[in-house]
């Protein structure tokens, strides 16, 4: 019994779904990946980040925009929604059917979840990698305040980590040039109790 090849859609026709579409998708050689909806916390923690983000960057000549904002890797092909996306000055987005796809973002964040974590920082970081004015990626935990920042090393396009754990403490996002609190990303979220050995 023979079966049928799997349906390979161009940009033009995966754009056209996504503009009449009730959920986002990511595209990727021809094929559509619908993505998960977001739960209560994700969206508290997306709404939080972007106005501190916006806060701390107006009025300059950056702008910060959340998960509506389709980018694509021109190099890889990936059309994606990043939680939250910021560009400088001269933004270039790619027009096809009336649609604005952003090609130039600075900043990249991701807010990740269980379903979600091993694709953020793996091979969803390695398209993004391709996209030649980012400096800076941004992984932000759901389970407990953990951020942590991979800049751009543009000497050796090598990408350095730094981690700031605790409601406590501070990133620097070095790409945008702003400090971002731990606690008002995480306002108004509550974490469970850490296990102790008690509790295994």
């Amino acid at each position: 019994m023979s079966t049928q090849p799997l349906r390979r859609y161009t940009p033009e026709e995966y754009l056209a779904l996504e503009s009449a579409a009730d959920y986002k998708s990511e595209y990727l050689n021809g094929h559509i990946y619908a993505m998960a909806g977001a739960t209560p916390v994700h969206t508290r923690m997306l709404s939080s980040t972007v106005r501190a983000l916006g806060n701390a960057l107006d009025p300059g000549p950056c702008s910060v925009y959340p998960s509506e904002l389709r980018v694509r890797v021109e190099e890889t092909g990936l059309y994606t929604y990043p939680d939250i996306a910021v560009v400088c000055q001269d933004e270039q987005f790619s027009k096809i059917g009336g649609l604005d796809t952003l090609l130039n973002p600075i900043l990249l964040i991701e807010i990740l979840s269980d379903s979600t974590e091993r694709y953020d920082r793996g091979a969803k970081f390695q398209h993004y990698q391709k996209i030649p004015s980012l400096q800076e990626y941004v992984l932000i935990s759901q389970n407990k305040p953990l951020i942590e920042s991979y800049l751009r090393q543009h000497t050796d396009d090598q990408w350095m980590l730094t981690i700031a754990n605790g409601l406590e403490t501070t990133i620097l996002l070095k790409s945008v040039g702003v400090a971002l609190s731990l606690a008002d990303v995480y306002r108004r979220v509550s974490f469970p109790p850490e296990l102790t050995i008690s509790d295994r």
